[in-house]
């Protein structure tokens, strides 16, 4: 249990923990890859050293060692880097009787399965209680069409998962719903396939295995359609994944929390080093562009194929409500809770809408957000796909994450401008994304 109280003027700058989406996949890539990947900036949370874990007891030699500067120049000795040694496309081996536990990671369900598919023996992948409710039918179906049996073992299409492993076959999957966790499943097995296999999306979703597999070496072609926003991406087999040096960028979602606080508590002039700023997960910085926030991207740069720069927010005292929706929700679907804030700090209303995926993240975090708002006293009406703002005054509450992370960071911040305590009933469930959350937030604050 956390209290949180109102302050003003929060300064510095700080550099926000690896991207949590490349830091998954770099492990991913790296373990079907032939060769060497290391690793910088690895994100170490619980979610990807989830990951970690089932790559390991998937036979593939994953260590931390000390930093080299010859790889990565300018990397001290004392800050670790992760080596990951490629077991090659279909050189992992069945686990010994031991099921692969996700923890709390969709991420690791979804894409684990997809490599899973191309191998030559059954698995099982388990997670905790609350991904055991989370719905894996999105993977299951592709799959199925690929040729491969996906078994939700309770028969309630989620984990456990068993995959029966094989060879999938090449498919054109049009997809309803922009889920860049269901398009890196079939783009992954589809490694697999003896021929193309064709994915498409209503809208660009986060494109963080497109531009991995690239990197690795993978055959990749993405096509837009002329009278709509859906895209279709093609992945051709039958190419050789080499092991690669990776620098994780900072994670925009993780460094959503401090944008809002930013922009929020008076007097506040707060820095965020090297942050991912790759256009399918930009959102958010679109949004606050669009409330009047005082924002400014600097010393953009690549860090390999993703694009990363500073990011610098003050004070804005006459943030104004605006409209999120269509091909604009995947680019910033993780950072609503941290948006939901903003707005209630904000004149006018703020229309959110098409973000019914939110219901089936951690916690319904449209109902969460919902009732956290409305115990601070903000006036927030839910609908189907998302929910209306209208800005006011925070009061202090308790809030019950329901051990979702980014419900607790985002409440966190709302509580530096409440009157009256907020009180966080479970602070801990931050260590799935973002560990050091609350140490950084106190670092701004001058404590």
């Amino acid at each position: 249990m956390l209290t949180i109280r109102n302050r003003t003027g929060l300064h510095g700058s700080i550099a926000v923990p690896g991207d949590k989406s490349i830091s998954h996949r770099s492990v991913m890539l790296g373990a079907i890859s032939e060769g060497t990947t290391r690793v910088r900036g690895f994100l170490k949370s619980a979610d990807c050293l989830a990951t970690i874990d089932c790559f390991r007891k998937l036979g593939v030699d994953i260590r931390e060692l000390p930093g080299d500067p010859k790889i990565f120049p300018g990397m001290a000795a004392d800050e670790p880097m992760t080596v990951i040694r490629g077991a090659g496309l279909r050189g992992l081996r069945a686990p010994d009787g031991v099921l692969l536990d996700a923890k709390n990671s969709g991420t690791t369900v979804r894409l684990l399965s997809g490599i899973l598919a191309g191998q030559n023996f059954i698995s099982c992948l388990t997670g905790d209680s609350s991904l055991r409710k989370r719905p894996m039918g999105r993977i299951i179906r592709p799959l199925e069409y690929m040729g491969i049996m996906a078994a939700s073992e309770a028969g309630n299409g989620c984990v456990p998962l068993r995959i029966f492993g094989g060879h999938p076959r090449p498919i054109r999957y049009e997809s309803r719903i922009a889920s860049a966790q269901v398009k890196s499943c079939v783009l992954l097995a589809g490694l697999y396939a003896d021929g193309p296999t064709f994915y498409t999306e209503p809208y660009l979703s986060r494109n963080h295995t497109e531009l991995m597999l690239s990197a690795f070496g993978g055959n990749l072609k993405v096509r837009k359609k002329t009278d709509s926003d859906a895209v279709t991406t093609i992945l051709y087999p039958g190419t050789v994944l080499t092991g690669q040096n990776v620098t994780v960028p900072g994670d925009i979602s993780s460094a959503a929390y401090f944008l809002a606080a930013g922009l929020i508590v008076p007097g506040s002039a707060v820095t965020l080093k090297n942050v991912g700023i790759n256009e399918t997960r930009d959102g958010m910085l679109r949004v606050i562009r669009a409330m009047g926030g005082d924002v400014s991207i600097l010393n953009i740069h690549m860090e390999g194929r993703e694009p990363a720069a500073d990011i610098t927010v003050r004070y804005t005292p006459e943030l104004r409500g605006t409209e999120i929706g269509g091909s604009l929700i995947p680019a910033l679907i993780d950072e609503i809770p941290a948006i939901a804030v903003i707005a209630a700090c904000a004149k006018g209303r703020t229309v959110i809408r098409d973000a019914a995926e939110l219901k089936v993240k951690e916690t319904n975090r449209l109902e969460a957000i919902s009732a956290a708002l409305a115990s601070m006293g903000i006036d927030v009406e839910e609908s189907d796909d998302g929910m209306t703002i209208t800005g006011g005054r925070l009061r202090g509450a308790p809030i019950d994450p329901k051990g979702d992370h980014r419900i607790a960071m985002a409440f966190s911040i709302a509580g530096l401008v409440s009157r009256g305590p907020v009180v966080i009933t479970d602070e801990g469930c931050v260590d799935v994304s973002y560990p050091d959350f609350y140490r950084d937030l106190r670092s701004l604050s001058g404590e």
